[in-house]
């Protein structure tokens, strides 16, 4: 697997807070790849120094497979969860504006600038200073801002922070769009719906150290733990020694819903079987916890 950024006990400290505790990670090239955890974790810390905004007080930082030096943040799009606009600017010349920093040709962030000021529905407000914007208008021009330079690595901080439902939706397609045309995607989020539509790999950080890291499919199966969900016309009545009943509950459809664990050995067919002699199954399948659950499943614990 090809990784475009790759950090490798990463430590920072500010005066008497821990922020990075020897943090290690690979971002597989062209993935989405969500940073959770929960507010304090050292999220930021770590996006400031993949974007050379700080430095690390030990440990590296590599993109594409050699350190990464200052030059590469010309590479990098990096939008943070404090939005970073020139209010009293209109939203051309600041698009202009932050394009040009970025190395591109004047002629390039005029085209580049109407192009993603149509996509966006803004063009008509092109001229109007960003003041005068709603917040969800004033966070896709920071997003414009953002992804204008064709950045190779996308750095997203609560990119989702400020748009209602729709908008929400819209700035998911676009992400996901860019990642079609294979721009990696990074961002942090306390949005787990986000992560489970969007992400392909996540990290766990908590504390300043990493938790869990992977791919979701992989880490959700590390989880799995033998139980199953079944859905019934009649309430399920355990019949057989190795299944251990759970949570139940009458569903929206006045259906029967219950969440069974086997013992170690027990065959799934077993229970199905069971289920088809004694009631009408509906619903059968193997329970993995979600990105949600399992969040909160190692906060707690570390926590505790």
């Amino acid at each position: 697997m090809s990784y475009i950024l790759e950090l490798d006990a990463v430590s920072k400290q500010y005066q008497t807070k821990l922020a990075l505790d020897k943090v290690s990670l690979s971002i597989p090239r062209g993935s989405v790849y969500g940073l959770l955890g929960p507010n304090g974790a050292g999220k930021t810390t770590m996006l400031r120094i993949i974007n050379h905004i700080t430095g690390p007080d030990s440990g590296t930082v590599r993109f594409e497979g050699r350190n990464s030096t200052a030059e590469d943040a010309y590479r990098m799009g990096y939008m943070p969860e404090e939005r970073g606009l020139y209010k009293k600017m209109t939203v051309w010349d600041q698009l202009i504006f932050f394009a040009r920093l970025k190395g591109v040709t004047a002629v390039d962030a005029r085209l580049r600038a109407k192009e993603w000021l149509k996509r966006l529905e803004l063009l008509a407000w092109a001229g109007k200073k960003v003041e005068e914007l709603s917040k969800g208008m004033a966070q896709k021009v920071q997003f414009i801002a953002t992804v204008i330079h064709k950045p190779d690595l996308l750095i997203l901080d609560e990119p989702f922070s400020g748009f209602d439902p729709v908008n929400a939706d819209l700035m998911k397609q676009e992400i996901l769009e860019l990642q079609k045309q294979g721009v990696t995607i990074l961002f942090s989020t306390h949005r787990m719906e986000s992560v489970e539509e969007m992400c392909s790999h996540i990290c766990l950080i908590n504390q300043s150290k990493v938790l869990l890291d992977g791919s979701i499919s992989d880490i959700r199966k590390r989880y799995k733990n033998r139980e199953y969900e079944l859905v019934t016309a009649r309430p399920y009545e355990q019949n057989i020694p190795s299944v251990h009943a759970g949570e139940a509950r009458v569903d929206a459809h006045g259906e029967f819903y219950c969440r069974v664990q086997l013992e170690p050995g027990a065959n799934p067919n077993a229970l199905i079987q069971d289920v088809i002699d004694n009631n009408q199954l509906i619903m059968f399948r193997e329970w993995t916890p979600s990105v949600h659950e399992i969040f909160v499943m190692h906060v707690k614990g570390v926590e505790a």
